[in-house]
């Protein structure tokens, strides 16, 4: 059986037994060690890496497919973003100048050393937020330390990639200025610029050197504005690239690939994937494989340069496998502040009164990153998980609503849709539950799934037949229909007609706090709305619970905030929630938190939710502080 040790071998060569696998990774190994311009990653002291050590790695960092070929479906959808002028599709988000500088200090990257001598790689750079200071300081050191002047001497220094472009001819422009005015010749600085600045899609083709330095601001992009045949060739390239990764995902894992010895890596970009599902391998990358340094909480602050949804957050990642984490949370955006907190974070020891924290072990596996210096936070978190099952395994069942691809088209007024009366079912949304009570306003859904899940025979019903018929070009393009297009009329997600008649709490994806609605067994989730079902729970107990404190302590816990400090209720995060069984809640505190949930009281709900938990005052204090 092959070991978690060896699973991208497994991965790879999943035909193959564990001494076979291991024949094959040390063949490619030695033929890396030839001709691989990452060779030394092969290595470790001058000696050989033996296979155990070795397929520790990433699999980008064992064997980087570069040779494998790409699509011309992959190289059209590249050419095409190439051109684009959609900034959403490009993920372009600039970042502040102070914040950029911010993130230099952090990396080391200061002109007070020979920057000249380095190497630095700027992934993404778009119209050169990073790169002009970069340069800047790049151009300042080589002036205090180099002796011959040769601007030669920079050709080597940076690697600067972007694939749009437009933004990469505006910026060698500006680069070029930049050198010049530093004195150096136009056709050496035009020289310069070229040999700095590329123009390709940095995940699909690979810098030929390892790097003292990586940073920038990764584009965020998400899985379903990247064409589908690009996204194809990314899978096959990222282990990372897992479930619904945004596009920032891979480029941390090639840009630590290619991390020297010593380097260090600085990116800013949204938070999300340090607790989400998707982020799950990429925290196991850095856990096995790196160490994270810095962490900069950027909650509330004004890091870009535009609006976006979600918090940013700064990471500070290098090689060295040991060390304290330390954390910044919400700095003031201003050169002066950032420059001070910079020093503070970079000292040996940090001054009495400082803003920045320190933590040990902060990241383990691909566990969510719960960085709380202080401990109260994970050590209520650890006994409630200790003592109590998660809410699936006390009975409890988290699901989400339908999702059909053509809203306009399967749902609309529940007595007007023209179908026979057996293929719809009144649906609920999140118009419907907004006063905290289900006050339906009259929509339905059209089912086309018989009551074992299989699609309908449309000649059975006639009606159906001709209205799905008449929406047929818009229904039949839906990428679901297109993957099977025999089952062209059905709906993302599979309508199974027996859940409208169950007893249900509903919860809306994003809220500023806990919004749980029962609805009695009348009416199908619409995908806007997440639900929970049980025949074990009583709903209305567990109502009180999920508006407590408790429920939203987890969901602070493990979720990402969005602008505005609004929470997302997702099933991932629901799930996290700790529940005793049932049988195991005494009748006293069964009717106190069914009594709470009729009043929607948070302090009753709280009440009960205490006794049940056995919360002593020290946990309600850190319960109460980390809800705000």
């Amino acid at each position: 059986m092959i070991t978690e040790h060896y699973h991208f071998s497994f991965i790879v060569f999943p035909a193959l037994e564990f001494g076979q696998a291991e024949e094959k990774f040390q063949t490619i190994a030695e033929k890396a060690e030839q001709s691989h311009p990452l060779a030394n990653m092969f290595r470790l002291n001058g000696e050989k890496i033996q296979m155990p050590i070795l397929v520790q790695s990433t699999l980008f960092e064992l064997f980087h497919p570069e040779g494998l070929p790409i699509s011309q479906e992959a190289k059209t959808a590249v050419e095409k973003l190439a051109t684009s002028n959609n900034r959403e599709v490009r993920g372009a988000v600039y970042t502040r100048p102070e914040v950029v500088e911010f993130i230099l200090d952090l990396i080391g990257f200061t002109a007070t050393k020979p920057l000249f001598q380095k190497r630095i790689l700027e992934p993404s750079f778009g119209n050169g937020d990073f790169l002009l200071p970069i340069i800047d300081r790049i151009l300042t050191s080589w002036k205090r330390y180099s002796e011959s002047r040769d601007s030669n001497e920079l050709k080597n220094s940076l690697l600067a990639v972007e694939l749009h472009r437009q933004s990469v001819a505006q910026t060698k422009e500006l680069v070029v200025s930049r050198l010049s005015n530093h004195g150096i010749p136009k056709n050496q600085a035009i020289e310069i610029a070229h040999t700095w600045l590329i123009q390709e899609d940095f995940l699909l083709d690979t810098p030929k050197q390892q790097f003292d330095f990586v940073t920038g601001n990764p584009p965020y992009v998400r899985q379903e504005l990247i064409p589908a045949p690009l996204l194809k060739e990314y899978r096959n390239r990222f282990t990372t690239m897992y479930d619904r990764a945004d596009l920032y995902i891979p480029f941390f894992e090639k840009a630590l690939s290619v991390l020297g010895t010593s380097g260090v890596l600085g990116f800013i970009c949204a938070d999300r994937w340090m607790k989400n599902k998707y982020g799950g391998p990429l925290r196991k990358v850095i856990s096995h494989n790196y160490h994270l340094r810095t962490y900069v909480d950027m909650v509330d602050t004004d890091a870009f340069l535009s609006d976006v949804s979600a918090y940013p957050a700064i990471t500070i990642i290098d090689r060295n496998r040991n060390g304290l984490t330390r954390i910044l949370r919400r700095p003031k955006i201003e050169k002066k502040t950032l420059s001070a907190l910079a020093s503070e974070i970079l000292a040996p020891t940090l001054p009495k009164g400082s803003a920045v924290q320190e933590m040990s072990n902060a990241i383990k596996n691909d566990e969510p990153w719960l960085l709380d210096p202080t401990g109260q936070t994970q050590s209520l978190l650890r006994r409630l998980e200790f003592e109590f099952p998660t809410i699936e395994e006390a009975g409890c069942k988290v699901g989400i609503g339908v999702a059909t691809g053509a809203d306009k088209i399967f749902i609309g007024n529940y007595e007007a849709l023209d179908v026979e009366q057996d293929r719809k079912l009144p649906l609920v949304r999140t118009k419907d539950i907004k006063t905290g009570q289900v006050t339906w306003q009259g929509d339905g859904i059209i089912n086309p799934f018989d009551s074992t899940g299989i699609l309908v025979n449309l000649n059975s019903y006639p009606r159906l037949k001709k209205y799905l018929q008449k929406h047929k070009t818009t229904i039949a393009n839906r990428h679901c229909a297109k993957k099977s297009p025999a089952n062209w009329y059905r709906t993302i997600d599979r309508i199974t007609p027996s859940l409208t008649y169950v007893p249900k709490l509903l919860i809306p994806d994003i809220k500023g706090k806990a919004h749980i609605v029962f609805e009695s067994g009348k009416l199908y989730p619409h995908h806007n709305l997440y639900y929970i079902i049980s025949d074990l729970w009583d709903l209305q107990a567990l109502q009180a619970i999920l508006l407590s404190d408790i429920a939203k302590f987890f969901i602070t816990t493990y979720s990402t905030k969005m602008r505005g400090g609004y929470l997302r209720f997702q099933a991932q995060y629901l799930r996290r929630i700790r529940l005793p069984c049932w049988n195991n809640v005494s009748n006293s505190i069964r009717k106190e938190l069914i009594t709470a949930s009729s009043t929607r009281n948070t302090a009753a709900c709280n009440k009960a939710a205490f006794k049940l938990y056995g919360l002593s005052k020290e946990e309600k204090i850190t319960l109460n502080s980390n809800g705000e």
